[in-house]
């Protein structure tokens, strides 16, 4: 995969107690950090996708702050006893400049907990109000939500009291994009537009000129996924399609949209979303044809595209 973009290590700031925060109420008195040797400790493990991994110890009903400054990444909370205040500052990737002539009108981030996601829930803080987002044991489905740049939003990592914590990891995945996955997400269903069609071949992580070979359905995570045999590999920034003989591979897409079969020669292009291949736009490869040949003519192509 392509380099990314480093931002500097920097460790977590100190940890303070955690003004009480509406639906939710602080940890009793008791269980703030006191200080006294006979603490339990819990174990955080953080891997951000620019800045490396890390790590902290944390006693018993603490408040920890924590900062993600990286667009992707992933916590494990070892034995969760208090809660963690995860703040979102993200860097974004100069991609999501480029895509949207500027800073993005929302940023758009999701998670996706662990299989063994336990002892722990995750809460959106928005305006000192909690949403929840994933309960204790949830359905391994990828939950994502946006918010302004001027808006200060937080995750908040809530332990769940049990008696015994020693088999217990809260663990996720996340990411922090731009506009580029508001349209993902939220506009999946519908056809691009042709302005989108055109960012789409330029801005991608995949651009695969192909058919569909199958499509198979996931009722539990709410997908289909999509099996492509492609034609043509115009561009991918990862190795989602294996070269050599004839290239095939999957992108998926919600349930909701009721992809189908079908004959034809589509342009897929689309964002890898959490290691898997995820669908933006796929016209017909004889319509963008059009589209892109009357956006040459009018001088409005975003980029250049080989053609045949």
């Amino acid at each position: 995969p392509p380099s990314k973009p480093r931002c500097p290590a920097r460790s977590p700031p100190p940890a303070r107690e955690h003004p009480p925060v509406q639906g939710l109420p602080p940890p009793p008195a008791g269980l703030r950090r006191s200080g006294t040797l006979g603490s339990v400790l819990a174990s955080v493990s953080l891997s951000q996708g620019c800045a490396g991994a890390g790590g902290l110890s944390q006693e018993a009903g603490s408040v920890e702050q924590l900062s993600l400054p990286c667009a992707e990444g992933s916590l494990e909370w070892l034995y969760p006893t208090g809660a963690l205040r995860l703040r979102l500052a993200p860097r974004l990737p100069p991609a999501t400049a480029a895509a949207t002539g500027g800073s993005p009108q929302h940023v758009t981030a999701c998670v996706k907990p662990a299989g063994t996601f336990r002892g722990a829930q995750l809460y959106l803080e928005r305006d000192a109000v909690l949403e929840l987002l994933l309960p204790e044991a949830p359905r391994p489905r990828v939950r994502c939500f946006s918010w302004a740049p001027q808006e200060k939003v937080a995750l908040f990592l809530q332990a769940t009291p049990h008696r015994d914590i020693s088999r217990r990891i809260a663990a996720f995945r996340y990411e922090l994009r731009g506009d580029w996955l508001c349209l993902a997400v939220a506009g999946a269903c519908r056809p691009c537009n042709h302005t989108e069609i055109l960012m789409a071949i330029c801005t991608s992580d995949f651009v695969i000129r192909g058919s569909i070979q199958s499509v198979s359905n996931d009722v539990e995570l709410q997908e289909s996924i999509i099996g492509v045999s492609a034609a043509r590999i115009h561009r991918q920034k990862f190795p989602l399609f294996q070269v050599g003989g004839r290239p095939a591979g999957s992108i998926h897409t919600p349930l909701r949209c009721g992809v189908r079969p079908g004959p034809g020669t589509f342009l897929f292009t689309g964002w890898l979303h959490f290691g898997e291949a995820w669908l933006s736009c796929a016209p017909r490869y004889r319509d963008f044809q059009r589209i892109y040949q009357g956006a040459q003519r009018a001088r409005q192509n975003p980029c250049e595209f080989p053609m045949d």
